[in-house]
C-alpha cells in the first residue's frame, strides 16, 4: 500500500449564486485540470432562510454532471421537461444535464430554519457531452452504510466501496464519493484507486491526514491569505485537502472527531471551454449552446 501525500489545504471561500443565496466554494472555474474530472464543488450551509431561500431559478446546463447531496434541510427542484421532485435529508441527485436541459432548485430549511447540503459538477468526456439528460434521484435510506469496529461510520454516496455498492450507476468518470465519520483519536486508512484524483472535503469537526513523505502530518502551507500555516491548522471545518498519487489516504481524528467527503474520479484530460453552467470542448461548442439558448433550440430531441 502507497499514502496518498497531502499536496493542498485551503480553505472554502464565500460567495453567492443563484438569486442570492450564500454558500461557500472550496473550488470552481479556476485550473479545471487540477480536479479532473471535477469542475466545481459548493458547500450550501445556512442557518437562516433569508440567506437560501431565493434559491436557484431556472437556469441552463450543457455538458456536465452535477451532483446534489442533502444533509438537512430539502431542495425542491423542478425542470424544463416536467420533472419535479424534492430532495430532503440525507437524498442524492445525480443530474446528467448532457446536450441541455433548463432546471430549477429551491432549497427549503429544515423545522429550526436550517439548510445544508453539498453540489458537485462533474465533467462529462466529448462522446457524452450531447448524450440525453436523465435523473438519479436516490433517497438516504438507500445508501449503503458501513460501520467499523472503531466506530467509524462510512457512508457510499457513489461508488463501491469494501462491497458496498451505491444504486447510483452509469457515471462517465466512475467516481467514488464517501461520507466519512471518524471518532475521536482515531487513525483511519481509506482505500482510493490509484489512478483517480482524489480530493478530501472536511465539514465536521478536524482532522489530520497523513503525508507519505511526513508521516507526523506536520506539513507548512500556505492559506488563501497566504499567511503559512500548518497542515493540522488547515484541517478543520470547510477545508479541501487534495492529494497525490498512491492508493491509500490516512487520517487521524482530532478531540472531536471528523466527519468529511472523500471524493475520487478518473481523469478525462481533454481541452475544457466553459461557460456559467455549460461546459464544452471548444469555443465554437459553447457559441453553438449560446445560440440555441438564444432561439429556443437548447432541448434537443432524443
Amino acid at each position: 500500500m502507497s499514502f496518498r501525500p497531502v499536496t493542498s489545504c485551503t480553505h472554502a471561500v464565500p460567495t453567492m449564486e443563484g438569486a442570492g443565496v450564500k454558500l461557500h466554494r472550496a473550488f470552481g472555474f479556476n485550473e479545471p485540470d487540477r480536479f479532473d474530472p471535477f469542475l466545481l464543488f459548493d458547500d450550501f450551509r445556512n442557518d437562516r432562510p433569508e440567506d437560501y431561500q431565493k434559491g436557484f431559478p431556472w437556469h441552463p446546463h450543457r455538458g456536465i454532471e452535477t451532483i446534489t447531496y442533502v444533509l438537512s434541510g430539502s431542495v425542491d427542484h423542478g425542470d424544463s421537461l416536467g420533472n419535479t421532485g424534492t430532495l430532503s435529508d440525507g437524498d442524492l441527485q445525480w443530474m446528467t444535464a448532457g446536450s441541455g436541459i433548463l432546471h430549477q432548485e429551491m432549497p427549503q430549511g429544515n423545522a429550526a430554519g436550517q439548510m445544508h447540503g453539498f453540489q458537485l459538477w462533474a465533467n462529462l468526456p466529448s462522446a457524452l457531452k450531447m448524450t440525453t439528460p436523465r435523473y438519479q434521484d436516490i433517497q438516504g435510506k438507500d445508501l449503503p452504510l458501513l460501520l467499523d469496529d472503531d466506530g467509524t461510520r462510512i457512508k457510499v454516496i457513489i461508488g463501491n466501496y469494501k462491497g458496498c455498492i451505491s444504486p447510483v450507476d452509469g457515471i462517465a468518470a466512475e467516481p467514488q464519493y464517501l461520507d466519512v465519520y471518524v471518532p475521536a483519536n482515531v487513525t483511519k486508512r481509506l482505500s482510493v484507486d490509484t489512478y483517480r484524483r482524489a480530493f478530501a472535503y472536511i465539514f465536521e469537526g478536524a482532522g489530520n491526514f497523513q503525508a507519505a513523505s511526513n508521516p507526523t502530518g506536520v506539513l507548512v502551507e500556505k492559506s488563501v491569505d497566504g499567511e503559512e500555516l500548518h497542515m493540522a491548522d488547515l484541517s478543520g471545518n470547510r477545508t479541501l485537502v487534495q492529494f497525490g498519487t498512491g492508493d491509500e489516504v490516512v487520517v487521524t481524528a482530532g478531540e472531536q472527531g471528523v466527519r468529511f467527503l472523500l471524493i475520487s474520479g478518473a481523469p478525462i484530460q481533454e481541452p475544457i471551454a466553459w461557460h456559467g453552467p455549460i461546459v464544452m470542448n471548444t469555443q465554437q461548442e459553447i457559441q453553438q449552446a449560446m445560440h440555441d439558448l438564444q432561439n429556443n433550440q437548447f432541448i434537443k430531441a432524443h
